[in-house]
Protein backbone atom coordinates (compact mmCIF):
# COMPACT_ATOMS: atom_id res chain seq x y z
CA UNK A 1 0.00 0.00 0.00
CA UNK A 2 0.90 3.82 -1.14
CA UNK A 3 1.22 6.11 1.86
CA UNK A 4 -2.65 7.50 1.29
CA UNK A 5 -3.71 3.88 1.18
CA UNK A 6 -2.04 3.60 4.40
CA UNK A 7 -3.71 5.90 6.09
CA UNK A 8 -7.13 4.75 4.95
CA UNK A 9 -6.52 1.53 7.08
CA UNK A 10 -5.00 3.27 9.57
CA UNK A 11 -8.30 5.33 10.04
CA UNK A 12 -10.18 2.12 9.92
CA UNK A 13 -7.60 0.70 11.95
CA UNK A 14 -8.38 3.34 15.13
CA UNK A 15 -11.99 2.94 15.10
CA UNK A 16 -11.97 -0.92 15.27
CA UNK A 17 -9.78 -0.30 18.06
CA UNK A 18 -12.88 2.30 19.65
CA UNK A 19 -15.08 -0.38 19.15
CA UNK A 20 -13.08 -3.02 20.78
CA UNK A 21 -13.11 -0.73 23.38
CA UNK A 22 -16.49 -0.22 23.64
CA UNK A 23 -17.48 -3.65 23.25
CA UNK A 24 -15.68 -4.44 26.30
CA UNK A 25 -17.83 -2.50 28.35
CA UNK A 26 -20.35 -3.82 30.66
CA UNK A 27 -23.32 -2.13 29.56
CA UNK A 28 -22.49 -2.75 25.98
CA UNK A 29 -21.89 -6.49 26.74
CA UNK A 30 -25.29 -6.87 28.52
CA UNK A 31 -26.66 -5.96 24.65
CA UNK A 32 -24.93 -8.88 23.38
CA UNK A 33 -23.15 -5.69 20.81
CA UNK A 34 -19.67 -7.72 19.69
CA UNK A 35 -16.66 -5.54 18.64
CA UNK A 36 -18.15 -6.79 14.56
CA UNK A 37 -21.36 -4.90 15.02
CA UNK A 38 -20.02 -1.58 16.94
CA UNK A 39 -17.38 -1.84 14.02
CA UNK A 40 -19.80 -1.57 11.40
CA UNK A 41 -22.01 1.16 13.35
CA UNK A 42 -19.00 3.12 13.92
CA UNK A 43 -18.25 2.69 9.78
CA UNK A 44 -21.88 3.84 8.97
CA UNK A 45 -21.96 7.06 11.15
CA UNK A 46 -18.17 7.92 9.67
CA UNK A 47 -19.94 7.05 6.03
CA UNK A 48 -22.83 9.47 6.75
CA UNK A 49 -20.52 11.79 7.63
CA UNK A 50 -16.48 12.85 7.52
CA UNK A 51 -16.30 9.97 4.34
CA UNK A 52 -17.35 12.57 1.53
CA UNK A 53 -13.92 14.66 2.61
CA UNK A 54 -11.71 11.94 3.16
CA UNK A 55 -9.15 12.03 0.65
CA UNK A 56 -9.16 9.72 -2.51
CA UNK A 57 -6.29 8.15 -2.29
CA UNK A 58 -7.77 6.74 1.24
CA UNK A 59 -10.00 4.03 -0.53
CA UNK A 60 -7.75 1.66 -1.19
CA UNK A 61 -6.84 1.14 2.30
CA UNK A 62 -10.39 0.74 3.61
CA UNK A 63 -10.40 -1.75 0.38
CA UNK A 64 -7.79 -3.85 1.57
CA UNK A 65 -9.81 -3.91 5.43
CA UNK A 66 -13.07 -4.42 3.28
CA UNK A 67 -11.54 -7.64 1.36
CA UNK A 68 -8.57 -8.74 2.35
CA UNK A 69 -8.95 -8.32 6.12
CA UNK A 70 -12.27 -9.90 5.65
CA UNK A 71 -10.73 -12.96 4.15
CA UNK A 72 -7.61 -13.59 6.11
CA UNK A 73 -9.77 -13.45 9.26
CA UNK A 74 -12.09 -15.94 7.66
CA UNK A 75 -9.69 -18.05 7.26
CA UNK A 76 -8.36 -17.81 10.67
CA UNK A 77 -11.58 -18.81 11.75
CA UNK A 78 -11.53 -21.90 10.68
CA UNK A 79 -9.06 -22.91 13.36
CA UNK A 80 -12.33 -22.59 15.77
CA UNK A 81 -13.99 -25.66 14.26
CA UNK A 82 -13.13 -29.10 13.51
CA UNK A 83 -14.73 -31.00 10.94
CA UNK A 84 -16.41 -32.55 13.66
CA UNK A 85 -18.91 -29.31 14.33
CA UNK A 86 -18.82 -29.46 10.38
CA UNK A 87 -20.17 -33.23 10.27
CA UNK A 88 -23.25 -31.86 13.28
CA UNK A 89 -24.26 -29.87 10.65
CA UNK A 90 -25.19 -32.10 8.62
CA UNK A 91 -25.83 -33.05 5.08
CA UNK A 92 -29.57 -31.19 5.62
CA UNK A 93 -28.34 -28.06 6.03
CA UNK A 94 -26.05 -28.10 2.11
CA UNK A 95 -29.46 -29.18 0.72
CA UNK A 96 -30.90 -25.98 2.33
CA UNK A 97 -27.75 -23.96 0.83
CA UNK A 98 -28.52 -25.64 -2.66
CA UNK A 99 -32.25 -25.02 -2.43
CA UNK A 100 -31.70 -21.54 -1.65
CA UNK A 101 -28.59 -20.53 -3.96
CA UNK A 102 -31.08 -21.82 -7.02
CA UNK A 103 -34.16 -20.79 -6.39
CA UNK A 104 -32.71 -17.34 -5.88
CA UNK A 105 -31.43 -17.22 -9.04
CA UNK A 106 -33.99 -17.85 -10.93
CA UNK A 107 -37.03 -15.64 -9.42
CA UNK A 108 -34.35 -12.88 -9.34
CA UNK A 109 -33.66 -13.36 -13.24
CA UNK A 110 -37.60 -13.96 -14.03
CA UNK A 111 -38.67 -11.15 -11.69
CA UNK A 112 -35.84 -9.06 -13.33
CA UNK A 113 -37.47 -9.62 -16.59
CA UNK A 114 -40.75 -8.90 -15.60
CA UNK A 115 -40.21 -5.84 -14.22
CA UNK A 116 -38.10 -4.96 -17.36
CA UNK A 117 -34.68 -4.50 -15.15
CA UNK A 118 -31.27 -4.78 -17.38
CA UNK A 119 -30.86 -8.15 -17.67
CA UNK A 120 -26.88 -7.60 -16.58
CA UNK A 121 -28.33 -5.72 -13.00
CA UNK A 122 -30.41 -8.90 -12.77
CA UNK A 123 -28.39 -11.31 -13.23
CA UNK A 124 -25.74 -9.75 -10.73
CA UNK A 125 -28.00 -8.71 -8.14
CA UNK A 126 -29.93 -12.21 -8.05
CA UNK A 127 -26.32 -13.93 -7.67
CA UNK A 128 -25.39 -11.28 -4.97
CA UNK A 129 -28.96 -11.91 -3.16
CA UNK A 130 -28.60 -15.71 -3.64
CA UNK A 131 -24.76 -16.66 -2.66
CA UNK A 132 -22.31 -13.71 -0.98
CA UNK A 133 -23.65 -10.43 -1.52
CA UNK A 134 -20.89 -8.04 -3.22
CA UNK A 135 -18.45 -11.19 -3.29
CA UNK A 136 -20.79 -12.72 -5.93
CA UNK A 137 -21.67 -9.71 -7.39
CA UNK A 138 -18.13 -8.87 -8.99
CA UNK A 139 -18.25 -12.85 -9.53
CA UNK A 140 -20.59 -12.38 -11.85
CA UNK A 141 -19.65 -9.12 -13.57
CA UNK A 142 -17.48 -10.69 -16.37
CA UNK A 143 -19.88 -12.97 -16.99
CA UNK A 144 -22.68 -10.51 -17.23
CA UNK A 145 -20.79 -8.14 -19.04
CA UNK A 146 -22.31 -5.61 -16.56
CA UNK A 147 -21.42 -1.98 -16.82
CA UNK A 148 -19.69 -0.39 -13.78
CA UNK A 149 -23.14 1.95 -12.55
CA UNK A 150 -25.05 -1.66 -13.09
CA UNK A 151 -22.31 -3.39 -10.87
CA UNK A 152 -22.41 -0.57 -8.49
CA UNK A 153 -26.69 -0.47 -8.35
CA UNK A 154 -26.44 -4.64 -7.64
CA UNK A 155 -23.43 -4.32 -4.73
CA UNK A 156 -25.44 -1.19 -3.41
CA UNK A 157 -28.62 -3.25 -2.96
CA UNK A 158 -27.69 -6.27 -1.66
CA UNK A 159 -25.21 -4.58 0.96
CA UNK A 160 -28.04 -2.53 2.12
CA UNK A 161 -30.23 -6.02 2.88
CA UNK A 162 -27.64 -8.00 4.19
CA UNK A 163 -26.46 -4.77 6.89
CA UNK A 164 -30.21 -4.62 7.49
CA UNK A 165 -30.43 -8.60 8.60
CA UNK A 166 -27.34 -8.09 10.55
CA UNK A 167 -29.26 -6.26 12.50
CA UNK A 168 -32.94 -8.10 12.27
CA UNK A 169 -32.13 -11.20 12.90
CA UNK A 170 -30.45 -11.28 16.33
CA UNK A 171 -33.56 -8.38 17.39
CA UNK A 172 -35.65 -11.32 16.22
CA UNK A 173 -34.50 -14.01 18.08
CA UNK A 174 -34.18 -12.23 21.21
CA UNK A 175 -38.12 -11.12 20.76
CA UNK A 176 -39.07 -14.66 20.15
CA UNK A 177 -37.70 -16.73 16.95
CA UNK A 178 -36.40 -18.36 19.39
CA UNK A 179 -39.47 -20.44 20.30
CA UNK A 180 -39.09 -21.06 16.41
CA UNK A 181 -36.09 -22.14 15.85
CA UNK A 182 -33.22 -24.04 17.72
CA UNK A 183 -29.68 -22.76 18.07
CA UNK A 184 -28.54 -25.25 15.36
CA UNK A 185 -31.73 -24.41 13.58
CA UNK A 186 -31.39 -20.46 13.58
CA UNK A 187 -27.56 -20.78 12.36
CA UNK A 188 -28.60 -23.02 9.29
CA UNK A 189 -31.24 -20.30 9.12
CA UNK A 190 -28.51 -17.21 9.60
CA UNK A 191 -25.85 -18.71 7.37
CA UNK A 192 -27.95 -19.93 4.48
CA UNK A 193 -29.87 -16.72 4.22
CA UNK A 194 -27.58 -13.43 5.39
CA UNK A 195 -25.88 -12.07 1.85
CA UNK A 196 -22.34 -11.11 2.95
CA UNK A 197 -19.97 -13.53 4.56
CA UNK A 198 -19.40 -10.31 7.47
CA UNK A 199 -23.06 -9.78 8.07
CA UNK A 200 -23.43 -13.64 9.11
CA UNK A 201 -20.12 -13.57 10.95
CA UNK A 202 -21.85 -10.22 12.75
CA UNK A 203 -25.40 -11.70 13.48
CA UNK A 204 -23.97 -14.89 14.84
CA UNK A 205 -21.34 -13.74 17.08
CA UNK A 206 -24.93 -11.31 18.16
CA UNK A 207 -26.11 -14.57 19.22
CA UNK A 208 -23.94 -17.01 20.83
CA UNK A 209 -21.15 -19.09 19.84
CA UNK A 210 -22.74 -21.92 18.66
CA UNK A 211 -25.19 -20.51 16.54
CA UNK A 212 -21.89 -18.06 15.16
CA UNK A 213 -20.15 -21.89 14.68
CA UNK A 214 -23.06 -23.32 12.18
CA UNK A 215 -24.09 -20.06 10.39
CA UNK A 216 -20.52 -19.47 9.41
CA UNK A 217 -20.01 -23.24 8.10
CA UNK A 218 -23.58 -23.03 6.45
CA UNK A 219 -22.58 -20.28 4.89
CA UNK A 220 -18.79 -20.94 3.46
CA UNK A 221 -20.84 -23.56 1.93
CA UNK A 222 -23.23 -21.33 0.48
CA UNK A 223 -19.70 -19.26 -0.55
CA UNK A 224 -18.17 -22.31 -2.52
CA UNK A 225 -21.37 -22.89 -4.22
CA UNK A 226 -20.34 -19.62 -5.98
CA UNK A 227 -17.62 -21.67 -8.26
CA UNK A 228 -20.59 -23.95 -9.80
CA UNK A 229 -23.04 -21.60 -9.93
CA UNK A 230 -20.34 -19.17 -12.09
CA UNK A 231 -19.53 -21.97 -14.23
CA UNK A 232 -23.04 -23.16 -15.52
CA UNK A 233 -23.62 -19.40 -15.84
CA UNK A 234 -20.86 -19.00 -18.13
CA UNK A 235 -21.94 -21.97 -20.11
CA UNK A 236 -25.49 -21.25 -20.39
CA UNK A 237 -24.46 -17.72 -21.74
CA UNK A 238 -21.98 -19.06 -23.96
CA UNK A 239 -24.81 -21.40 -25.79
CA UNK A 240 -27.10 -18.27 -25.66
CA UNK A 241 -24.69 -16.16 -27.45
CA UNK A 242 -23.55 -18.65 -29.42
CA UNK A 243 -19.95 -18.85 -28.24
CA UNK A 244 -17.42 -21.37 -27.56
CA UNK A 245 -15.08 -19.78 -25.06
CA UNK A 246 -16.29 -19.03 -21.43
CA UNK A 247 -16.25 -16.09 -19.32
CA UNK A 248 -13.48 -15.50 -17.01
CA UNK A 249 -14.56 -16.98 -12.85
CA UNK A 250 -13.33 -15.71 -10.12
CA UNK A 251 -12.77 -19.15 -7.57
CA UNK A 252 -13.52 -17.64 -4.13
CA UNK A 253 -10.08 -19.38 -2.89
CA UNK A 254 -10.68 -17.86 0.85
CA UNK A 255 -13.21 -20.93 1.48
CA UNK A 256 -11.02 -23.44 0.33
CA UNK A 257 -8.14 -22.50 2.34
CA UNK A 258 -10.79 -22.28 5.81
CA UNK A 259 -12.06 -25.34 4.93
CA UNK A 260 -7.90 -26.41 5.12
CA UNK A 261 -7.37 -24.38 8.35
CA UNK A 262 -10.41 -26.73 9.70
CA UNK A 263 -8.49 -29.63 8.66
CA UNK A 264 -5.12 -28.32 10.57
CA UNK A 265 -7.25 -28.00 13.71
CA UNK A 266 -9.08 -31.02 13.54
CA UNK A 267 -5.31 -32.58 13.12
CA UNK A 268 -4.23 -30.78 15.89
CA UNK A 269 -6.85 -31.11 17.83
CA UNK A 270 -6.82 -34.91 17.60
CA UNK A 271 -2.97 -34.86 18.46
CA UNK A 272 -2.50 -32.32 21.18
CA UNK A 273 -6.05 -31.36 22.36
CA UNK A 274 -5.06 -31.68 26.12
CA UNK A 275 -1.88 -29.36 25.54
CA UNK A 276 -1.47 -26.05 26.82
CA UNK A 277 0.57 -24.54 24.37
CA UNK A 278 -1.79 -25.55 21.65
CA UNK A 279 -5.03 -23.66 24.05
CA UNK A 280 -2.73 -20.86 24.11
CA UNK A 281 -1.86 -20.60 20.26
CA UNK A 282 -5.89 -21.02 19.26
CA UNK A 283 -6.55 -18.13 21.86
CA UNK A 284 -3.95 -15.27 20.48
CA UNK A 285 -5.38 -16.92 16.72
CA UNK A 286 -9.25 -16.08 17.78
CA UNK A 287 -7.75 -12.85 18.86
CA UNK A 288 -6.29 -11.90 15.75
CA UNK A 289 -9.38 -13.50 13.73
CA UNK A 290 -11.74 -11.42 15.34
CA UNK A 291 -9.64 -7.99 15.20
CA UNK A 292 -9.38 -8.39 11.55
CA UNK A 293 -13.19 -9.56 11.08
CA UNK A 294 -13.83 -6.05 12.75
CA UNK A 295 -11.71 -4.22 10.71
CA UNK A 296 -13.71 -5.60 7.78
CA UNK A 297 -17.19 -4.96 9.63
CA UNK A 298 -15.84 -1.64 9.96
CA UNK A 299 -14.68 -1.04 6.60
CA UNK A 300 -18.14 -2.16 5.24
CA UNK A 301 -20.25 0.21 7.62
CA UNK A 302 -17.83 3.20 6.46
CA UNK A 303 -19.48 2.18 2.35
CA UNK A 304 -22.90 2.47 3.93
CA UNK A 305 -24.26 5.29 3.50
CA UNK A 306 -27.89 7.42 2.66
CA UNK A 307 -26.12 8.01 -0.74
CA UNK A 308 -26.59 4.21 -1.68
CA UNK A 309 -30.16 3.65 -1.30
CA UNK A 310 -30.26 6.88 -3.66
CA UNK A 311 -28.02 5.34 -5.92
CA UNK A 312 -29.65 1.88 -6.28
CA UNK A 313 -32.80 3.32 -8.01
CA UNK A 314 -36.10 1.80 -7.91
CA UNK A 315 -36.58 -0.99 -9.73
CA UNK A 316 -33.23 -2.86 -8.73
CA UNK A 317 -34.52 -2.09 -4.74
CA UNK A 318 -37.50 -3.45 -5.70
CA UNK A 319 -36.21 -6.61 -6.76
CA UNK A 320 -33.07 -6.96 -4.23
CA UNK A 321 -36.29 -6.55 -1.75
CA UNK A 322 -38.53 -9.49 -3.70
CA UNK A 323 -35.52 -11.98 -3.03
CA UNK A 324 -35.16 -10.84 0.63
CA UNK A 325 -38.73 -11.64 1.18
CA UNK A 326 -38.31 -14.97 -0.04
CA UNK A 327 -35.16 -15.35 1.82
CA UNK A 328 -36.57 -14.68 4.91
CA UNK A 329 -39.59 -16.31 4.60
CA UNK A 330 -38.81 -18.99 2.21
CA UNK A 331 -35.72 -19.78 4.12
CA UNK A 332 -37.24 -20.11 7.14
CA UNK A 333 -39.56 -22.72 6.27
CA UNK A 334 -36.93 -25.27 4.51
CA UNK A 335 -35.06 -25.08 7.91
CA UNK A 336 -38.17 -25.63 9.64
CA UNK A 337 -39.27 -28.63 7.30
CA UNK A 338 -35.07 -29.87 6.76
CA UNK A 339 -33.25 -29.27 9.46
Amino acid sequence: MNIKATKGFLLIAMMSLLAWYIAGIEAVKALSLSSLIVGILLGMVYANTLRSRQPEGWDAGIRFCSKRMLRLGIILYGFRLTFQDVVAVGAKAVVIDCLIVVVTLLLGIWLGKKMGIERETSIMTSTGSAICGAAAVLGAEPIAKGKPHQTAVAVSTVVIFGTVSMFLYPLAYRLGLSDWLTPQQMGVYTGGTLHEVAHVVGAGNAMGASIATDSLIVKMVRVMLLVPALLAMSWLFSRHEGKSETAKVNVPWFAFLFLLMIGVNSFLKSQWGGEAWLTTALHIIEIVSTFMLTLAMTALGSDTSVAKFRQAGAKPFYLAGALYIWLVIGGFLLVKAIV
